[in-house]
């Protein structure tokens, strides 16, 4: 159920490969990186399980919609077999839904026509229980395969000056199981650094992760004796 993330800016073409070796030997769900890394990691991966997922968007949703579609396209042709994709946060929190909705719709409606799975990232950290509730309806109208918590960057302003992020927190998590049709699936990233992590969102039934410490948490799920 994880998606292996290879997206931080620094990381170089040997780190993206090395992620795969790792993703490969863990038999991982996806490895999930940017765009310009999807032929390669497709390459890496050949002969393995291990799917490749782009972002689209990433990490602010900030990009227009034809600019997402086209990345979108592109992506699914260099060997991409799934899409995160940021939401146009903005026009989320100005409730321009009719623009949110249709982004999405354009996106997932591209994604289908190429027998490829949407993750909409919703970036709940920004965002207030009335627009991660309207972002569930809309998400299920469209018939997208998943939602998803955060990119991982989407950094706020605390009291104190410093910039973090909550992420995938129970509350945002249940919150999106509540409203979303039973056939949309949740992917919980940002903040799942440890088996038990992974064990919390799973209850609350999230069916995918992101994450960068992969091998911290199965290695430790075989000493604990999970499969």
């Amino acid at each position: 159920m994880i998606d292996h993330s290879l997206l931080h800016p620094t990381m170089t073409d040997r780190d993206i490969l090395d992620g795969c070796t790792l993703a490969r030997k863990y038999d991982v769900a996806t490895v999930c990186v940017k765009p310009y890394a999807v032929s390669m990691s497709r390459e890496a991966l050949a002969g393995s399980r291990v799917e490749v997922c782009s972002v689209v968007g990433f990490p602010h949703g900030n990009s227009s919609t034809g600019v997402k579609v086209a990345e979108t396209i592109q992506a699914v042709k260099d060997g991409s077999t799934e899409i995160d994709m940021v939401i146009n946060i903005g026009k989320a929190l100005g409730g321009q839904w009719d623009y949110v909705s249709d982004e999405i719709k354009a996106i997932n409606d591209a994604c289908v026509d190429h027998q490829t799975i949407l993750k909409v990232i919703f970036e709940t950290d920004y965002l207030e229980d009335v627009h991660i509730i309207k972002l569930c309806e809309i998400c299920s109208q469209h018939k997208v395969a998943f939602i998803k918590t955060s990119s991982g960057y989407g950094f706020v302003k605390q009291a104190n000056g410093h910039y973090s992020y909550a992420g995938a927190t129970d509350h945002s998590l249940s919150l999106m199981r509540a409203h979303s049709a039973p056939e949309v699936q949740i992917k919980a990233a940002g903040g799942v650094r440890t088996l038990d992590d992974v064990l919390r969102v799973r209850a609350l039934g999230v069916t995918r992760i992101g994450a960068t410490a992969t091998e911290t948490i199965l290695e430790e799920a075989k000493k604990r004796g999970y499969q």
